[in-house]
């Protein structure tokens, strides 16, 4: 038997499942994604489930199931179908690799996301800038974690670094040797949220997931000859419950992580250039090379540092590219769909 208020069910959730009619059918929350199945928490425990051949069929692949979704399903047997997904409260996702707008979303329903960087040479401030904006567009709180600081004589230069970005979220500096910045960190994890791990490969997010926990739940592997140092070997998402009470998903680390995100205001706000922008001469100042641009005239003077601003007109581009690729296809796809109604609908006819 499971304990599922311990995965974050409450009385909003029932209500959720009220609403949509499904009273008569079993909940459950996805705790490991697989290609083609689901482990699914339930009361009974895991449970093996898929996706019924309507939902499977008839849904896009970015609105499949994924971990920390909450489900209703029927069970035969030893397997569950899935039959829907009750209302997320937000999801984390990020531009698939090598396409224009096609999103692949890596976890839903998240209080708090844990950004990883390693104190070594993984550390990158670009690379902490990109999570921390996708965190902050999809409505998650998010920690900064600098891990590994005995690697380094001096992590506290490394937080400065981090410049305005380290004012929007919380920043521990942690290592799995240090007992005390293990317990700050665990202090941050309230009962019942759920936390999410994301990170480069080989920031050390297992090994820190392994600390919290207090045991071995999650494989790490033998120490690389060529860097000296652990190999990260998560290879999908899945949710650890604390002793304490909060819920931990782990995920694979990524080596790019593109950003898909809907409103450009997103990267001006946390890249700290919001309000600078507003007082550019004109309303509709793109920052480039426009007079009286209060953004251009602050990486002048130094008050905005040109790495940062770099940033910002980088990401910017490819929030706006991947918004208008987002719209085309978008567009295609009611197309096909009006073409296929029609061939139905003179099929019915003739």
């Amino acid at each position: 038997m499971a304990n599922l208020c311990l995965y974050g069910w409450n009385d909003q959730w029932q209500q959720q499942k009220n609403n949509l009619s499904y009273t008569g059918l079993e909940h459950g929350r996805i705790i490991t994604t697989h290609k083609n199945r689901y482990d699914v928490i339930t009361s009974q425990g895991v449970l093996s489930c898929e996706l019924t051949g309507n939902y499977l069929y008839t849904k896009e692949p970015d609105e499949y199931p994924v971990t920390g979704d909450w489900v209703v399903f029927q069970q035969f047997d030893d397997l569950g179908i899935i039959i829907d997904v009750l209302p997320r409260i937000n999801v984390l996702s990020r531009k698939k690799s090598g396409t224009k707008a096609d999103v692949q979303h890596f976890a839903s329903n998240i209080d708090k996301a844990f950004i990883v960087q390693g104190c070594d040479s993984n550390f990158n401030v670009r690379r902490t800038e990109r999570f921390l904006i996708q965190v902050i567009d999809s409505g998650i709180i998010p920690v900064l974690i600098l891990t590994k600081s005995d690697l380094t004589s001096d992590a506290d230069a490394l937080k400065q670094s981090l410049g305005k970005v380290a004012e929007k979220a919380k920043v521990f500096i942690t290592s799995i040797y240090n007992e005390k910045s293990i317990s700050d960190l665990k202090s941050e994890i309230n009962p019942h949220e759920t936390i999410i791990f994301i990170g480069s490969s080989g920031v050390g997010k297992s090994s820190l997931v392994n600390k919290l926990c207090g045991n071995e739940v999650l494989g790490t592997s033998d120490i690389s000859t060529f860097t000296g140092k652990g190999r990260h070997t998560s290879t999908r998402r899945e949710i650890i419950l604390l002793e304490s009470g909060g819920i931990l998903l782990d995920t694979p680390g990524v080596r790019e992580f593109g950003l898909a995100v809907d409103s450009q205001d997103t990267i001006a706000e946390t890249l700290d250039i919001g309000q600078l922008a507003k007082e550019c001469k004109f309303h509709d100042c793109t920052h480039i090379n426009e007079p009286g641009c209060a953004v251009l005239g602050a990486v002048e003077s130094g008050e905005l540092d040109r790495g940062v601003y770099d940033s910002y007109i980088k990401l910017r581009k490819e929030a706006q590219y991947f918004n208008e690729s987002a719209y085309e296809r978008r567009a295609k796809e009611k197309q096909l769909s009006r073409m296929v109604k029609k061939i139905v609908d003179n099929k019915k006819k003739g």
